[in-house]
């Protein structure tokens, strides 16, 4: 049993000398779980505040790293054709020059690919330039010359492509042209070392030699595409302007 006293009745046991302890009812549980063992609270270790990853500095070798893996494989440039260049040659060597046309100039270098360099004039593509160059009234000019340029064929050796400017530079140098016809892609490469696109080098001016030079489609494309006639036919008549401009002078 315990003893349930009041603050009155503890004054008065208090008062006549008796100690009385009381202690607290304790908790009356059916079952009583088992006491956790002591566990002695640690301090967790500081953690640093988690913060994005460092950027990778870019290095000499991931550089080229990326550089393999992304860059697209680089293009190469399309090669010049292999090309033997021929001696200028007289177009029409018979010609009166009491006849000749006095605004003709000194005379024409016509620089083009050439399927027949022995025959220039023979074949569609050679019938061809000469009516280009009769409309013109070369015909009747005897210094009208072609230096032709021929793709060798299997065997044959064939001038370097670095040689030839400097080649047609002596040509033009010793006939002293009033005007150089280029004519074509393949020949415009070949006697100017000019890459672009041919309606960009029609557009001009060139100088080959210290002599004027106008670039046109050659006969062989003209045969290909008709409605280029027109445009070729202008380009002609530019060279015609520029020459009759300079004998006038």
């Amino acid at each position: 049993m315990s003893l349930h006293l009041d603050a009155r009745q503890r004054a008065m046991l208090q008062e006549m000398g008796v100690t009385v302890w009381d202690p607290a009812p304790a908790a009356m549980p059916t079952t009583q779980a088992p006491a956790a063992p002591s566990v002695t609270a640690v301090a967790a270790p500081a953690v640093a505040p988690s913060r994005a990853p460092d950027p990778v500095r870019a290095t000499p070798d991931t550089r080229a790293a990326a550089q393999t893996t992304s860059a697209p494989p680089p293009t190469t440039a399309p090669t010049a054709p292999a090309l033997t260049l021929h001696a200028a040659q007289a177009l029409y060597p018979t010609a009166d020059p009491a006849q000749t046309p006095a605004d003709l100039g000194s005379g024409w270098l016509i620089v083009a690919e050439s399927l027949a360099p022995a025959d220039p004039l023979g074949g569609d593509a050679g019938r061809l330039l000469d009516n280009m160059l009769r409309a013109m009234q070369l015909h009747k000019h005897p210094r009208v010359f072609l230096a032709a340029l021929e793709r060798p064929g299997p065997g044959s050796s064939a001038q370097a492509s670095a040689d030839i400017p400097a080649t047609l530079a002596d040509t033009v140098a010793t006939l002293k042209p009033a005007m150089v016809l280029v004519l074509g892609h393949v020949a415009a490469r070949a006697a100017l070392g000019r890459t672009e696109p041919l309606g960009r080098l029609r557009a001009g001016p060139h100088q080959l030699a210290g002599s004027p030079a106008v670039v046109t489609y050659d006969p062989a494309f003209l045969l290909r595409s008709q409605d280029t006639k027109a445009a070729a036919w202008a380009d002609l008549c530019h060279a015609l302007a520029l020459v009759r401009s300079h004998s006038a002078v």
